[in-house]
């Protein structure tokens, strides 16, 4: 019964998402503000690209102090390299998933297309529902 239960069932599909062209400080406001610690960024078509988080964030302040340059655009602060989850996968292999990595969540992909993400916390949830 439990392999039965998938990522979709569970994802957060509501995000926060930022634009690779987008300036860095708008998206580090937006962190701040929906208080969270990091988001997608997506192409036009939805595609995943990359995502932005509070560490890299930090590269911009540390541009800032030794270059005395603030700003720049998303794409040259973000993580390019992404470790994502598809949809149909079992929320029993996320959560072994979660066991092997550092990460506090993925993000949820079909055909290469952002579809949501889902958490540590999305997988307990999943199973304290089914215990």
């Amino acid at each position: 019964m439990l392999k039965s239960v998938t990522v979709k069932d569970y994802m957060e599909a509501n995000l926060v998402t930022f634009s690779p062209e987008m300036e860095i400080l708008r998206a580090i406001h937006a962190l701040v503000e929906n208080r969270i610690s990091g988001a997608p960024v997506t192409d036009e078509h939805g595609n995943l690209v990359g995502v932005l988080s509070e560490q890299d964030c930090m590269k911009v302040a540390l541009n800032a102090a030794y270059h005395e340059e603030w700003g720049g655009r998303v794409s040259e602060f973000m993580n390019h390299e992404v470790n994502t989850v598809e949809a149909d996968m079992s929320i029993v292999d996320v959560a072994e998933l979660f066991l092997k990595a550092p990460y506090r969540r993925y993000p949820v992909v079909q055909d290469n297309r952002l579809v949501g993400q889902i958490s540590r916390r999305d997988v307990l949830k999943a199973l304290e529902f089914l215990w």
